[in-house]
């Protein structure tokens, strides 16, 4: 049985999500165009027993959900680009010591201050590489108000699976959009929660990973003592200059996403099976990709459509089995060209690769796509 229908924008729907998903704590600092992420939890928290802080900067609270998940409490951050660089020494921390939260970031046109109200997806390539040194990522991308709430849940769930911070990674045309929506019952939504330990409290070693490399995860405060630290660690939790223990983590951490791929990655495809060109775009661009799919058939112009939903890792494998066959990829984004240069990478010189940019605040149209694809015909 689903809920009434609502008119619902997308940051609202994120954080009905992550109430759903169990969220029990939200630190954040106010900035455009996330600030209603903040307003609604700040709202709706007390209601079911939660916590709300405004923190001081963005820095502190990337600091405090970290603090939070360690305690036990499924945590969630959002802000806009300034805010998101300033997270990413934090969020590195995250990934090193494993701790489970999500950092949503609802993207603007940058650099620096940009334009604050406009649309933007130039952080594709930060989610990813934001942080120093090599760590693990998980970033999903919505296309509408619906979808913000299912992947606001999966962000929660995979983070706590995986013990790894997850970056929801919307932009302002989503966030800010307002759609009907039907939400489902709670006891329809999977849920799940972090591993914890099995053996006794004197046994336990809080980096010593099962099978899956995944460590089982204590609370802090529930008779479990153990130290957490960014420096390279072993099983134990303590620092080490160990150069086969600091390798051995480094390559567990990654290893943990990458030989579970298959159970993260998501991607949706239209009309890919007779296609000669194919659009990829992520978040409100492919909304503008699916009708100019739709407006080119009609003209008898073979084109589909292919939208990563897990940016990263990047579904870069059924990509690869597009390019045997497509002809033309043409990835249309509002940067200047950061998710094209994965796709270069991926389809090699199987096929063309033809870019649609835009980074003057104004979202990408149909007609721009189309216009660019009739150039080639």
């Amino acid at each position: 049985m689903k809920s009434k229908a609502r008119l619902m924008q997308g940051n609202e729907a994120c954080v009905e999500g992550a109430i759903a998903a169990g969220m029990k704590f939200f630190a954040g600092y106010p900035i455009t165009p996330s600030t209603e992420v903040a307003e609604i939890a700040a709202e709706k928290l007390p209601l079911v027993g939660g916590k709300f802080i405004q923190m001081e900067d963005e820095i502190a609270s990337m600091a405090a959900i970290i603090g939070a998940s360690l305690a036990g409490s499924k945590s969630m951050t959002a802000t806009s680009g300034p805010g998101f660089s300033l997270k990413q020494e934090n969020l590195g921390y995250a990934s090193l010591a494993e701790v489970p939260c999500v950092i949503v970031n609802v993207q603007r046109s940058g650099p620096s201050t940009g334009l604050p109200t406009s649309p933007a997806q130039g952080d594709i390539m930060q989610a990813r590489w934001g942080s120093h040194g090599d760590h693990p990522v998980i970033a999903l991308t919505p296309s509408s108000v619906r979808e913000t709430f299912d992947l606001t849940i999966k962000a929660f769930n995979l983070s706590e699976k995986y013990r790894v911070p997850v970056i929801l990674l919307m932009d302002e045309i989503i966030g800010h959009m307002r759609e009907r929506v039907e939400l489902p019952e709670i006891s329809e939504i999977e849920i799940i929660d972090r591993k914890k330990p099995t053996v006794s409290r004197e046994k336990y070693l809080p980096y010593k990973a099962d099978d899956d490399l995944i460590p089982p995860m204590a609370y802090y405060g529930d008779g479990y003592r153990f130290h957490v630290t960014g420096l390279a660690h072993d099983e134990t939790g303590f620092p080490t200059n160990n150069p086969a223990i600091a390798d051995k983590l480094y390559r567990r951490l990654l290893d943990k996403i990458e030989l579970h791929k298959n159970e993260i990655i998501e991607w949706e495809e239209q009309c890919t099976d007779d296609a000669d060109i194919v659009i990829i775009s992520i978040g409100g661009v492919s909304r503008a990709a699916d009708t100019a799919m739709k407006q080119l058939r009609q003209k008898g112009v073979k084109v589909g459509t292919y939208r990563p939903i897990t940016v990263w890792p990047f579904p870069e494998k059924r990509l690869i089995e597009l390019a045997d066959k497509v002809n033309t990829f043409v990835v249309a984004e509002m940067n200047l060209g950061q998710m094209a240069l994965e796709v270069e990478r991926i389809i090699k010189d199987k096929a063309e690769l033809i870019k649609v940019n835009k980074v003057n605040g104004e979202a990408i149209y149909p007609e721009e796509i189309i216009e660019k694809i009739e150039e080639v015909l």
